[in-house]
C-alpha cells in the first residue's frame, strides 16, 4: 500500500506538469507565425476585393448584396501607403437613413478574429471563417442592440456609407485596426472581422 501511495505522489504531479504544458502547447501553437497568417489572409480578401472603391454614397447605394468592395480608412496610413477596410452587404435598405459622423447608431454586432474566435459582440453573426452567409445567425429577441457614436469606433469611415436596416460585414486589416501591440485579449497583427447590423440613427432627445 505505501509503495502504490509513493507511485501515485509521483505520478499526480507528473500527470498535472504534463497536463499544463499540452495546454502552454495548444495555446502557443493556436497563435503561431500569427502575423504571417493574418497577412495572408487579409490578402486573399484583397485580392478577392480587386479594385471596387466605395468612396461617395452613390457608390454605396449601387453596391450589391454579396459583391466585395473596399472603403479607405481616414485615420489610418502605413508609410504613405493607403488603408482600406474591406466589406460586403449582407442586406440593403436603400430607403434607409445615412448617419452623420456626430450622431450616435444603435446596433448589433460580432467581432472575430481569422480562427472565428468571437472577442466581442452583442448577438450570434458571421465570423471569419463563415463562407455561406446564409442561416439562422441573426438577431433574436433576446438580444439587445447597442450604442455607438459613429466618431467613436473602428467603423467611423465605412459606417457613414451605410444604412438603417442594412447589414454589412467588414474586415480590417491589422494596421486599421489595434495594429502591432493588439489590445485585451486581441493579440497584435490581428485582422478583425465585424458584422454589423444597423438598426437605426439614436434620436436626440433634447
Amino acid at each position: 500500500m505505501r509503495r502504490i501511495r509513493k507511485i501515485l505522489c509521483f505520478l499526480l504531479p507528473l500527470a498535472a506538469l504534463l497536463f499544463a504544458s499540452c495546454e502552454e502547447v495548444q495555446e502557443a501553437s493556436k497563435y503561431d507565425n500569427w502575423q504571417a497568417r493574418n497577412e495572408a489572409f487579409i490578402d486573399s480578401i484583397a485580392r478577392e476585393t480587386g479594385d471596387v472603391l466605395v468612396a461617395t454614397e452613390e457608390d454605396a447605394l449601387n453596391m450589391p448584396v454579396g459583391k466585395m468592395f473596399k472603403v479607405m480608412l481616414n485615420s489610418a496610413s502605413v508609410s504613405g501607403r493607403a488603408v482600406y477596410v474591406y466589406c460586403r452587404k449582407v442586406k440593403a435598405n436603400p430607403s434607409g437613413r445615412r448617419p452623420l459622423y456626430t450622431e450616435t447608431t444603435s446596433l448589433y454586432y460580432c467581432g472575430s478574429l481569422i480562427t472565428g474566435d468571437v472577442f466581442e459582440g452583442n448577438f450570434d453573426g458571421y465570423t471569419a471563417v463563415d463562407q455561406i452567409l446564409s442561416g439562422d445567425k441573426n438577431p433574436t429577441e433576446f438580444d439587445a442592440p447597442r450604442d455607438f457614436t459613429v466618431s467613436g469606433w473602428l467603423w467611423t469611415d465605412p459606417i457613414q456609407f451605410m444604412r438603417e436596416g442594412e447589414r454589412w460585414l467588414m474586415y480590417f486589416p491589422w494596421e486599421g485596426a489595434y495594429g502591432e501591440s493588439g489590445k485585451d485579449n486581441i493579440p497584435g497583427y490581428s485582422v478583425l472581422t465585424f458584422d454589423v447590423d444597423f438598426v437605426e440613427i439614436v434620436e436626440d432627445e433634447d
